[in-house]
């Protein structure tokens, strides 16, 4: 997907969230904080763009997301149930709506048998709702797996604003 084409998806997310009255805050690891860059590059985005946890380490899913070590520990950072724990904790510790989180393998190193290089889990989370989350093994170079996870986080929250 081109930079205008996660523009005009982060831009629709923006409208979405604005005609609905939801906050938006984010919680990215292997994408770094590419999500909420992505939606922060539209001028006026303060609106609805609340915050944005870089938690690429376990400590700080622990530190800032409460993500239980434990959690960690027995599914391994890369994980659905991490990626809703990171979903929940972004709701528990900010003043927002509507969470998306992320956590994955974007290589080029990193991947095994189980888990190989592309394996990412996104979770989104409205207040009130029910978290709800996917794993993709997307394709590509360390670069297309960020972008498409991206491109997969942004529209999973247009969907959720539109629930």
């Amino acid at each position: 997907m081109s930079d205008d084409q996660i523009r005009a998806l982060s831009e629709s997310v923006l409208t979405r969230c604005r005609e609905k009255k939801l906050m938006i805050a984010t919680a990215e690891s292997c994408t770094g904080g590419l999500i909420i860059g992505a939606l922060t590059d539209i001028a006026g985005s303060s609106d609805i763009v609340d915050r944005g946890f870089i938690t690429y380490s376990n400590r700080a899913k622990t530190e800032m997301l409460s993500v239980p070590a434990a959690l960690l520990a027995w599914h391994g950072a890369v994980s659905a149930e991490v990626a809703r724990a990171m979903a929940n904790g972004v709701l528990a510790n900010a003043q927002v709506e509507l969470a998306v989180a992320v956590t994955g393998i974007a290589g080029p190193g990193g991947g095994s048998a189980d888990k190989p290089v592309g394996t990412v889990h996104l979770a989104v989370n409205r207040r009130g709702g029910k978290v709800v989350s996917e794993m993709h093994v997307f394709p590509g170079d360390r670069d297309a797996i960020r972008r498409s996870t991206v491109v997969r986080a942004l529209e999973m929250l247009l969907a959720a604003a539109e629930a």
